[in-house]
């Protein structure tokens, strides 16, 4: 029987997932779904933090989104799937929350800093050099795109996500604890400030993340055009398993390899129960690669057919979809009023 605790985590909408979404994440959120009270949502807010000015398919890329998480084996009867503009209450804590927030601990947010250089990389690649780039990073105030408040606060807004609901627990890598201590800060701090605790004090919920590289080697990004995606065409991802990158010191079929590194290798250790096994052959150099790929394209494709049937059931059926989410609207709008109205009172707002 599942625990009474909350669980909540959410996804910016970026239209259709890949299997690194899915090994990443979903895979662990269909995990926790039986064992404690999830809340999944869609953070279409949290996507105007950096790409406000690019809201064309925004509806959409939630829809599909959706789509694949149901495809993923997420089950709107374990667990409460919402949108996240869906449930009002969030926009009116966060500006509740946002007034008690020091600017020091936005501006010291590390996350911050990183997002910011990362966004800059890609929005002027080949414009400037490294000495150019490095003086525009440095003073990103005045960048319009970038230098916004909402991109600032949303640290707040992802604090207001987990408090408005209660979470106990937020399911993290050990490399993201730090994106919690916002939201553990600002449970304290109201407490201290209005003399009542209110908010359940997140945790960290560690789990075991696995790194699905792209098929050329890269982090696997539909921006880089090397992903995998949920329910693709069997033969699309054939030819795409069939070009995974190998080490380039193997010449020939049975010239002993570095498995690390290998594309083809980290796949294995996903799908291939005998992984260590075929790790000793590699570098032995007793399979060729395009054995080896062929090998991986048969470990995976039950998965990815059952995938592509899920995904076309789901696409198929437009009213049960609107229903899912209208059922986990209502349900996650009902939690967080209960806390807002809470913390009304608590604020002297309302008597």
């Amino acid at each position: 029987m599942a625990e009474n605790k909350i669980v909540l985590s959410g996804m910016r909408p970026t239209g259709k997932l890949h299997l690194g979404n899915f090994h990443g994440a979903l895979k662990n959120w269909v995990s926790l779904q039986g064992k404690y009270d999830c809340y999944f949502f869609v953070a279409d807010l949290h996507s105007l933090t950096t790409a406000y000015q690019h809201t064309e398919n925004l509806a959409q890329n939630s829809e599909d989104m959706l789509i694949d998480w149901l495809t993923a084996g997420l089950d709107p009867q374990k667990c409460t799937i919402f949108i996240q503009s869906d449930v009002p209450q969030i926009s009116e804590l966060n500006t509740l929350l946002g007034m008690i927030t020091p600017l020091g601990w936005l501006l010291r947010n590390p996350t911050y800093k990183e997002q910011i250089q990362e966004l800059l990389k890609q929005k002027y690649a080949g414009q400037l050099d490294e000495k150019s780039l490095g003086e525009k990073i440095a003073s990103i105030a005045g960048d319009d795109e970038i230098s916004c408040f909402g991109f600032l606060g949303y640290p707040v807004l992802m604090a207001t996500d987990i408090l408005i609901q209660q979470a106990a627990y937020v399911p993290v890598g050990k490399d993201q604890t730090a994106h919690l201590e916002i939201a553990r800060d600002l449970t304290r701090r109201f407490a201290e400030i209005y003399g009542e605790q209110v908010f359940t004090e997140p945790q960290p919920l560690y789990t075991t993340v696995a790194r699905v590289p792209g098929i050329d080697g890269r982090k696997m990004s539909k921006s880089y055009n090397n992903a995998i995606s949920l329910g693709e065409d069997l033969d699309s991802v054939r030819k795409k398993v069939m070009s995974m990158f190998t080490d380039p010191n193997k010449k020939g079929a049975h010239d002993p390899a570095n498995p690390e590194g290998c594309v083809a290798y980290a796949f294995h250790k996903i799908y291939n129960p005998n992984v260590s096994k075929r790790c000793e052959e590699c570098k032995a150099g007793a399979l060729g690669c395009v054995a080896c790929k062929k090998e991986l394209f048969a470990l995976m494709e039950p998965e990815l057919v059952a995938f592509s049937e899920r995904r076309k059931l789901f696409e198929g059926d437009k009213a049960q979809l609107a229903q899912i989410v209208k059922d986990g609207k209502a349900r996650a709008c009902q939690n967080a009023e209960q806390t807002l109205q809470r913390v009304k009172r608590v604020m002297r707002m309302i008597k």
